[in-house]
C-alpha cells in the first residue's frame, strides 16, 4: 500500500473522529502527523516502527495506526469509528464542500444520514432553522451533491486509459491474432469517463472471451446489458466497460462508429453526410471513410462536433502537439513549498526525461497552506538555482513562482519581488466561491499585471469533485490576447484546466498555450501527457505552445515579457 492510500485512510478517520467528537488534541496531531507524512519520500509500509517515530509528528500511537494500515487497509480506531456511522454520512463525507460540520449538525438535528435525505433537505425550509445554514449555503451543498450524484460512476481520463490498456493486454493475451482497438470516450481523450469501450475484429470468439472475462476478479459482468455482440459490466467497481465484436472486415467501419461523439454525427449529418449507410461495410478503413466524405482524416480526439468538420475540409490536422515536441516543462513545485522532491532531483529527473528546461513555480507566500515561499525563501531558491544552472548546464532552471490572485486581483508579491523571476504563473486558490462577475474581474485585473506570464488553472476545477468558479472565458481569452498572456492547460489529471472545448477559440486569438504538469514530484512530469491529449481535441500546436519553445526560444520569450513590464 503506497503512502498516498494510507494518508487518506488516516484522513478518513480524522473526519470520523471530528464527527464523533474525539478530543481535539488528538485530531491536531493526526492533522500535523498526516502534514508532514505528506512531504515524505519514502514508502511508509516499508518501514520499521523505529523508522517510523523518526519522522517528525509521529509518536507511538501513529505509528501503531500505520503499521496497521500497511498489514490490513485499516486500524481499531477506524473500525470502531466506522461501525457508528452509518453508511450513507460515511458517503457524504466523500463529497467536497460539504464538511464535516455541517453534515454533523444536519445528521445530529434533521437525522439526515445520506445523501438522498440531504438533497430533499436542501429542497424544503428544514435546513434554514440550522445554525451556519443560510440561504446561499444550502444552495452551494444542493449544488455540491447534485455534482457528486452526477459524477458516481465515472473516472478521469488517466484512469480510463489504465483500464482500456488493461482491457487490450487481456484481449490480446487470449485472442491471438485479432485486432483490437480502444475506442469511444478514452480513444476521444475525455477528461471524464463513464464507459470503457473496447473494440475486438471477431465475433465468433464472443463466448470464449464471455468464459473468460467471467473468471477475472476486475470484471463484472452485468448480463442484463450484454448484447449479441458486445459484453458490458463494471471494472473493479469504478466504471462501466464494454467489449464490443464485429467480423474482422467490419472492423473500420465501427471504430468509425463507435468513435465519434453525437456531435460529431450530428455535424456531419447537417452537412449532408448519411454516415448509416456504412453499417456493415467491409474492407473500409477510416480513412476511407473521411476521404469518401471528401475530407481529410480527422484524429480520434477532435471528433466531438465541434470545429473539426471545417478544418478537415480545409487543410487538416497535420501539424497537432505531440509529446516528443515539449522542450520542457514549466510550472512544478519543490519542497521550498509543497513539493516532496528537492529542488535538484526535480531538476536531474527532468534533464534525465531529455527536456532541455524546468521551470519551477513554487508557491507564494499567501499560500500558507502549501508552505508558500516568502521574500527571504525567494532569495534562497535562486542562489541554489544559480548554482545547479553553472552545475547541470546546458541544462536550465527557470526562476518561477506561482503567485495567487488575491480577492481584488492582485499578486501577493511587490514589483520589486515580482522582477527577480524569469516568468510568473498567476492562479486562484482561495476564496473559491465566486459569481461569474467577480471571478471574471478578479482574473482580469491579475491578467492585467505586466508581470503575469502564465494565467494557471483558469477556473479552478478539480474533476469529479468540484465543479470550477464561474468564468467568461471568451472575455478572459481576449485579455489574454491583448496582454500576451499565456494561458496554461493544467495538466494534472485532476485539472485539466483550460478546458479543452475553449483551445480553438483562444488559438483564434492568437494567445499562446503552455502545458503544465503542476508537479508535486519527479513523477508529476509525466502528466504533461494528458495535457497534450486534451490540448490536441482543441487543435493545439507545436507553434502555439510555450513549452514547445527551445531553451533559447523561451528564454528570449522570457526576457522579452520582462524588459516590457520594467518599461510600463
Amino acid at each position: 500500500m503506497d503512502n498516498h492510500h494510507i494518508i487518506n485512510i488516516i484522513q478518513k478517520a480524522v473526519q470520523l473522529m471530528e464527527l464523533h467528537d474525539e478530543s481535539a488534541q488528538k485530531i491536531k496531531s493526526y492533522n500535523n502527523a498526516i502534514f508532514n507524512l505528506e512531504r515524505y519520500d519514502f514508502q511508509l509500509h516499508d518501514k520499521s516502527k523505529e523508522e517510523l517515530l523518526k519522522i517528525n509528528g509521529v509518536g507511538n500511537s501513529l505509528a501503531d495506526t500505520i503499521e496497521s494500515i500497511s498489514a490490513s487497509g485499516t486500524f481499531p480506531l477506524l473500525d470502531d469509528l466506522v461501525e457508528k456511522t452509518p453508511p450513507g454520512v460515511m458517503e457524504l463525507l466523500d463529497i467536497k464542500g460539504l464538511g464535516v460540520k455541517k453534515i454533523k449538525t444536519a445528521w445530529a438535528e434533521l437525522g439526515i444520514d445520506s445523501i438522498e435525505s440531504f438533497l430533499e433537505a436542501t429542497q424544503k425550509e428544514e435546513l434554514i432553522n440550522l445554525k451556519g445554514f443560510g440561504a446561499k449555503t444550502i444552495e452551494n451543498i444542493r449544488e455540491a451533491l447534485e455534482f457528486f450524484l452526477d459524477s458516481k460512476g465515472k473516472v478521469l481520463l488517466s484512469a480510463g486509459q489504465e483500464i482500456a490498456s488493461w482491457l487490450v493486454s487481456f484481449l490480446e493475451e487470449n485472442t491471438k491474432g485479432k485486432e483490437v482497438a480502444i475506442t469511444g470516450e478514452v480513444r476521444r481523450n475525455a477528461e471524464e469517463i463513464s464507459m470503457v469501450s473496447v473494440l475486438l475484429g471477431g465475433a465468433d470468439v464472443m463466448e470464449e472471451v464471455l468464459l473468460l472475462a467471467g473468471k477475472q476478479p476486475e470484471l463484472v459482468i452485468d448480463d442484463a446489458h450484454c448484447g449479441p455482440r458486445a459484453i458490458r459490466g463494471v471494472f473493479a467497481g469504478l466504471v462501466a466497460f464494454e467489449i464490443l465484436f464485429c467480423h474482422p472486415d467490419e472492423f473500420g467501419c465501427r471504430l468509425f462508429h463507435t468513435t465519434g461523439a453525437k456531435g460529431h454525427f450530428s455535424a456531419l449529418a447537417k452537412g449532408g453526410v448519411n454516415t448509416r449507410i456504412l453499417f456493415g461495410s467491409s474492407g473500409i478503413s477510416e480513412n476511407e471513410i473521411y476521404a469518401g466524405m471528401k475530407m481529410e482524416f480527422i484524429p480520434p480526439e477532435l471528433r466531438e462536433g465541434q470545429f473539426e468538420l471545417d478544418q478537415a475540409r480545409n487543410g487538416g490536422f497535420r501539424d497537432l502537439l505531440t509529446m516528443d515536441q515539449l522542450k520542457g516543462s514549466l510550472h512544478n513545485h519543490s519542497n521550498y513549498s509543497d513539493g516532496k522532491n528537492t529542488l535538484r532531483e526535480m531538476a536531474e529527473a527532468c534533464r534525465d526525461l531529455g527536456y532541455e528546461y524546468l521551470g519551477m513555480a513554487d508557491h507564494s507566500k499567501t499560500a500558507f497552506y502549501a508552505s508558500g515561499l516568502y521574500e527571504e525563501q525567494v532569495e534562497k531558491q535562486h542562489l541554489e538555482i544559480d548554482q545547479l544552472n553553472e552545475e547541470l548546464a546546458p541544462f536550465r532552471i527557470f526562476k518561477g513562482i506561482e503567485s495567487d490572485i488575491l480577492t481584488d486581483g492582485s499578486l501577493d508579491y511587490a514589483n520589486e519581488v515580482l522582477d527577480s523571476f524569469d516568468f510568473v504563473v498567476a492562479s486562484v486558490h482561495s476564496v473559491l466561491n465566486m459569481d461569474k462577475k467577480k471571478a471574471t474581474e478578479r482574473l482580469l485585473k491579475a491578467i492585467q499585471n505586466p508581470y503575469t506570464t502564465i494565467l494557471g488553472h483558469m477556473t479552478g476545477r478539480l474533476l469529479l469533485q468540484r465543479k470550477g468558479y464561474p468564468v467568461d472565458h471568451k472575455l478572459i481569452i481576449d485579455q489574454c490576447a491583448a496582454h500576451n498572456v499565456v494561458i496554461e492547460i493544467n495538466a494534472h489529471p485532476i485539472r485539466l484546466d483550460l478546458d479543452w472545448r475553449w483551445v480553438h477559440y483562444a488559438l483564434e486569438k492568437g494567445v499562446m498555450l503552455s502545458i503544465n504538469p503542476d508537479a508535486h514530484k519527479t513523477a508529476g512530469f509525466h502528466d504533461m501527457k494528458y495535457g497534450v491529449d486534451v490540448g490536441r481535441k482543441g487543435g493545439l500546436t507545436p507553434v502555439m505552445t510555450l513549452n514547445a519553445m527551445s531553451l533559447e526560444e523561451i528564454d528570449r520569450f522570457f526576457k522579452t515579457r520582462k524588459s516590457k513590464a520594467l518599461n510600463l
